[in-house]
């Protein structure tokens, strides 16, 4: 009796998680479908899944209308430089509150997650203030700088999450032996920590690539992601529903690769320390 009731929780908990697999992805199988329709068949009524003429031109229009490789190179310089630029100040921020807390290193976490909770159109208008000032505006460098600080509240968190679970006693081991704080850090703390930082710069380069609202209100032509790509295909004449879906699978065919080979170590990262 136990083991069939055990079964039947397994079965309805495989099925349950099939579904929601299902529901998330379908949107993106749709998108991708949508892809090779042509603009009339995008939007008949009722919705045609199979059964239809399937045609490339949509990705041949994209290709001439869009120069995609530049769009294509500033994600990547924009994803890849600002996570490096986040792991870089997240690392010693996360050590010094995992292993020197003071009495508001709590206040100070919770300060960081709470202003992920801010709208960003809040403070669009100062930072786009600054950003004329510097000539900052259409800028791999601006753009940068800004996807590093509304991401480096989560790379903290993480980051600090993997430390807690580090034994005190092996870095105050190296500190006896003579180690200083950059070779505690650099050859201790960062190789036991291997798994969760290679999980934080995954998320953080998916989140990066995938933001929108920064990029479109402080990017015009030069500095455009594969966001800005998506939304040229946006007129006062509607929507082009067929080539904006040959966009949008042109720019989350890269991310979908790199999450679909990374996904172990993904897992990994996320789940270090679950288990002691």
């Amino acid at each position: 009796m136990a083991r069939a009731t055990t079964t039947r929780r397994k079965v309805i908990t495989t099925a349950v998680a099939w579904a929601i697999g299902l529901l998330i992805f379908f949107p993106i199988y749709w998108t991708i479908l949508t892809s090779f329709k042509t603009e009339a068949q995008a939007i008949n009524d009722p919705p045609l899944f199979f059964f239809f003429d399937w045609t490339l031109e949509n990705y041949a229009i994209v290709q001439e209308r869009s120069d995609y490789m530049r769009f294509l190179w500033n994600s990547v310089v924009l994803a890849g430089g600002s996570t490096l630029l986040g792991i870089l100040v997240a690392v010693p921020a996360a050590w010094s509150m995992a292993f020197v807390p003071s009495k508001r290193t709590k206040d100070i976490l919770l300060w960081m997650l709470s202003t992920k909770m801010l709208p960003a159109v809040g403070v669009l208008y100062p930072i786009s203030l600054i950003f004329v000032q510097f000539n900052l505006l259409d800028t791999r460098i601006g753009l940068v700088v800004v996807l590093m600080l509304i991401n480096l509240p989560i790379i903290v968190w993480m980051l600090y999450t993997y430390f807690k679970e580090i034994p005190v006693e092996i870095l105050e081991a190296a500190r006896m032996d003579g180690a200083s704080l950059r070779e505690e850090i650099l050859y201790i703390l960062t190789p036991m920590a291997v798994p969760g930082i290679a999980s934080t710069i995954l998320l953080n380069f998916i989140l990066a690539w995938n933001e929108a609202f920064w990029t479109l209100n402080l990017t015009a032509a030069k500095a455009g992601p594969l966001t800005a790509f998506i939304a040229s295909y946006s007129s006062p004449e509607g929507l082009f529903f067929a080539k904006l879906s040959a966009a949008s699978t042109m720019a989350i065919a890269p991310i979908l690769v790199l999450g679909w080979f990374s996904q172990k170590q993904l897992v990994r990262g996320l789940t270090f320390g679950a288990v002691k």
